[in-house]
């Protein structure tokens, strides 16, 4: 008996000390056994997340009061059994995982397939890219009076380049003179000439020929003409007053200016320039194609071009035969040898070679094969444009030259008078009711784009940028008319958007691409001006047409009454 009390209090015993010690906090002593037995419990009824500090100190406050009054043991389920538990929770949630993923994939995959749907049909809406369709070029020669000569460029009925020969004012680009230095400017570097004219050509020192330089001259001179560093020479050490020069009209004469001259001269035709006293043989870059561009390198070649005298292939001759090239070859040889020999049996100063009239030097320089159509309203004009026509190789004859019979003036009856009118007057009007305003000073050109009743759309950028393309494609038509050249800044209408300002700036070099001067474009600064400029072919059309007016002196404004009274009021009081 003593014996079964004594084990039946043992076994009370370790049952408290058992019961204590899963009861306190200390959980880092407790097994792994009976880790493994109390996680299940804690699965079944999801507490909530605390760190694990906080979880320490309820266990221990927890442990305190059940150490007071120790609970019985809770039945923990056996080891294997939650093993089980657990994997089957895990399968549940993978195929519950599975099963949500899977549906998003079959909405993906359906809504792919309405994408690929939609986007079949746009690519059957795309049209193929059309084409800018080339301008109808018509040519008008008005040569019935023997005082004015004009000719006319129509491009679909607009006026797209004018040309102006008077007899008062006669053109002397490209002719050639025998001239005598009468000054030399060491300051400027350069000579001014007495040609025969009332005004003295202005000759820079880069454009006199060594043959020209005075026979005494230093060592030091000599070396450096030798190895042609022209730069390190000054124009009084090599150039004296008094030579005689055959010179050549670069530039005519702009108000005060004299005409610009040089020494190195060339002598144009319709396929080839020669250039006498140059070495340098030269293909126009305008000409593409290595094969095309050998075959003529070749034919100029094996032609007796004298020597000393240079030759550029020009651009009319990317069609022409070598019979045709040939022709013209000789033809400019000959014209070189007959204005040496005027040169030098001309006494004094004078001119030696004059260029040809207006017509046959417009169709020299401006004829393409895209004119379709001459039309002549002067009968001995009409001639020479039909033995020009028939000298140009076959491909090019497709221009029709017809003489004008009608009843009114053929400017007239294509409405180019009204077009010409508009050349000198200020202010331009645009389709969209946009305008330019252009005004020519003494330092540059300032051309000013208004939007006018543009800008009264919904959409104010959209009208303001369409405004400034039309105003662009119009500045360089203007430009070409007015023959307007040197410094211009056109004053955009603002713009905000970056794509709008560079597109604006592409149609401006599109539109310049006609021009046959060289054009030099900047971009659009932060103040909406753009800078571009142009080479100065000649004088502006309106100097020729047009005289300073006597009374304001070309400001455009007169005193008022009251002023100018009490200006001569004054002067009579003094």
């Amino acid at each position: 008996m003593v014996d079964k009390k004594a084990e039946s209090k043992k076994k009370a015993a370790v049952q408290k000390k058992k019961t204590i010690k899963a009861s306190t906090g200390a959980w880092w002593k407790t097994s792994s056994k009976e880790e493994k037995t109390e996680v299940p419990q804690k699965v079944s009824k999801p507490a909530k997340k605390n760190t694990p500090e906080k979880a320490a100190a309820k266990k221990t406050n927890s442990g305190k009061k059940k150490a007071r009054k120790p609970s019985t043991p809770v039945k923990s389920d056996s080891l294997a059994e939650v093993t089980a538990k657990n994997k089957a929770t895990q399968t549940e949630e993978k195929s519950t995982a599975k099963g949500k993923g899977k549906e998003p994939q079959k909405k993906r995959a359906s809504n792919g397939n309405k994408e690929k749907a939609k986007k079949a049909p746009q690519k059957a809406k795309k049209e193929p890219a059309t084409t800018e369709k080339a301008p109808l070029l018509k040519l008008l020669i008005n040569a019935e009076e023997p005082e004015e000569c004009r000719l006319a460029l129509l491009a679909d009925g607009h006026l797209d380049s004018i040309h102006v020969s008077t007899a008062s004012s006669k053109q002397t680009k490209n002719n050639i003179y025998r001239a005598r230095i009468v000054a030399i400017e060491s300051s400027l570097q350069a000579a001014f000439v007495d040609y025969g004219t009332d005004k003295n050509g202005f000759l820079p020192f880069n454009e006199i020929h060594p043959e020209y330089y005075k026979q005494e001259i230093s060592q030091k001179n000599k070396k450096l003409i030798e190895q042609r560093q022209w730069k390190k020479l000054r124009i009084h050490d090599v150039l004296e007053r008094g030579t005689e020069v055959l010179v050549q009209v670069v530039k005519e004469e702009v108000g005060n200016k004299g005409a610009n001259m040089t020494t190195y001269l060339s002598i144009p035709g319709r396929c080839v320039v020669l250039m006498p006293g140059s070495d340098s043989h030269g293909i126009s870059r305008k000409i593409s194609g290595e094969e095309r561009r050998s075959q003529l390198r070749d034919i100029m070649q094996n032609l007796r071009v004298p020597e000393g005298v240079g030759w550029i292939v020009r651009t009319a001759s990317l069609d022409i035969t070598k019979t045709a090239l040939t022709k013209d070859v000789r033809y400019l040889t000959k014209l070189w040898t007959e204005i040496r020999k005027k040169g030098q049996s001309l006494n004094g100063v004078g001119m030696v070679y004059q260029d040809h009239d207006c017509v046959l030097r417009f169709l020299r320089e401006h004829f393409t094969p895209e004119i379709k159509e001459i039309l002549v309203d002067d009968l001995a004009a009409f001639e020479k444009v039909k033995d020009f026509l028939e000298m140009l190789p076959a491909r090019q004859r497709g221009a029709k030259a017809r003489l004008h019979k009608g009843s009114r003036p053929i400017f007239n009856q294509y409405n180019v008078e009204d077009q010409i009118e508009s050349i000198y007057q200020p202010y331009v009007a645009l389709p969209s009711g946009g305008s330019i305003v252009i005004d020519p000073t003494e330092a540059l050109v300032a051309i000013d784009v208004n939007s006018g009743s543009t800008g009264k759309g919904r959409n104010f950028e959209e009208s303001i940028f369409k405004a400034n393309m039309e105003a662009a494609t119009e500045l360089a038509r203007q430009l070409r008319l007015r023959d307007l050249g040197g410094l211009i800044v056109v004053d955009f209408i603002d713009m905000r958007i970056n794509k709008n300002i560079r597109e604006v700036e592409r149609q401006v070099k599109k539109a310049m691409k006609r021009d046959r001067a060289k054009v030099d474009t900047s971009r659009i600064s932060k103040f909406g001006l753009m800078q571009l400029s142009r080479q100065k072919l000649g004088a502006p059309i309106e100097t020729s047409n047009y005289r300073v007016c006597e009374h304001c002196k070309g400001r455009g404004v007169v005193r008022s009454v009251e002023t100018l009274a009490l200006f001569y009021l004054r002067r009579v009081q003094t």
